[in-house]
């Protein structure tokens, strides 16, 4: 269910996704309130759901992780306990950094980062033998064109909300 915020919340988040780092006092002067209002209305959009928490964005390749790979996963079966076994599997694989089930001819989509070949052949080699998966298809990214983790906000902003 859509949460129903105003414009002074959608300023809150906007400011929040550019700079999650600010104090609240500069949040509140960013978006024309107080401060003691501002952090209520911050607490609230974090007790709805809206806000799911805070965290810093690193530079894979800065650190290591040169490759990123897509992994294409059909399961044997898509019967809830097949499902909950490679979602629990998949969970806890440090490697995949984002993991969506889709509809049409794939089952999941795997989004992993490697430090470098042999260590996704050697991942890609223990997926294969996961929970009833079928088979594994992969896709080496050659480089990334947008890499956004925000949500539009402008959209809904400019639209009313």
């Amino acid at each position: 269910m859509r949460a129903r915020l105003d414009a002074v919340d959608w300023k809150i988040l906007q400011e929040l996704q550019a700079d999650g780092r600010m104090t609240n006092v500069e949040l509140a002067k960013r978006v024309g309130i107080s401060a003691p209002p501002c952090l209520r209305r911050v607490r609230a959009l974090e007790d709805a759901g809206v806000i799911k928490g805070y965290r810093t964005l690193l530079d894979e390749a800065s650190l290591g992780y040169e490759i990123t790979i897509f992994a294409m996963v059909n399961l044997t079966s898509q019967a809830g306990a097949d499902l909950q076994s490679f979602e629990t599997y998949v969970k806890n694989q440090p490697l995949v950094r984002e993991c969506w089930m889709l509809s049409g001819d794939v089952d999941f989509v795997l989004k992993c980062v490697a430090k470098d070949l042999r260590s996704f052949q050697a991942f890609v080699a223990e997926l294969t033998a996961g929970p009833a998966v079928r088979n594994v298809k992969t896709a080496l990214t050659l480089r990334s064109i947008k890499d956004d983790p925000i949500v539009p906000l402008e959209l809904d902003v400019s639209e009313g909300a």
